[in-house]
């Protein structure tokens, strides 16, 4: 509500504003439009005073926009392990089937990913070794399985798909992510090849090295 309230201030300031040249049209066009009501006014302020007011309601929807846009996706945990042991080449978006006690552990950042892994049976796909600790205050009726084996929910074409490239091309199926997604937890599954040691002592050095040189960037 207070997001929605910044945009329609802001853009009503740009609307009686930008005529006499206190705000850029610029920044009005940056701002979503949207309708007041008639007889809003902006008062007996001066031009300075008024100014200032705009360019505050300036910020505050930025401000709205930026939160709105970090709530629709926010990350839950990361699996850093899977990129130092795997080639990951493609990147596949899944849903979880979960139960009632896990999502309130997953809005709580309950969640790791480390010793997990994708497996396909009987033509579905399923996610094993997640771990999602209960909160005690959200799962008293329940017996939890913090590392349950749980179904990951793909349209039928994806799971052809990734039934033809485990089976026949010889990927692994790895978590690589797990975040909300306009309010629904989402899986990020990484279609992978395994590295061998040398690759992974070059991966090393690479990255190393990046650290070293934006130390060196950073110090002059």
């Amino acid at each position: 509500m207070q997001g929605t309230a910044a945009l329609s201030n802001a853009a009503c300031f740009c609307s009686h504003t930008a005529g006499r040249g206190l705000i850029k049209g610029r920044d009005c066009r940056s701002i979503e439009r949207i309708r007041q009501p008639n007889g809003f006014s902006l008062g007996h302020t001066s031009g300075p005073a008024r100014s200032q007011r705009a360019k505050t309601y300036l910020e505050m929807a930025k401000k709205a926009k930026q939160n709105n846009n970090s709530a629709a996706t926010s990350t839950i945990a990361l699996n850093k392990k899977a990129r130092h042991d795997f080639f990951i080449e493609e990147r596949i978006e899944a849903g979880l089937s979960l139960q009632g006690w896990e999502v309130k552990s997953l809005r709580d950042g309950r969640a790791q990913l480390k010793e997990s892994y994708v497996l396909i049976r009987a033509g579905e796909a399923w996610l094993l070794g997640c771990h999602i600790s209960p909160l005690t205050s959200a799962s008293t009726h329940v017996s939890p399985d913090p590392t349950r084996t749980r179904k990951l929910l793909l349209h039928r074409r994806e799971l052809d798909r990734l039934i033809g490239a485990v089976e026949r091309r010889g990927y692994t199926l790895i978590p690589t992510a797990l975040y909300w997604k306009r309010g629904k937890a989402k899986l990020e599954i990484g279609l992978a090849r395994g590295k061998k040691q040398h690759d992974k002592r070059a991966a090393d050095k690479d990255r190393d090295w990046e650290r070293q040189k934006a130390r060196i960037l950073k110090h002059g």
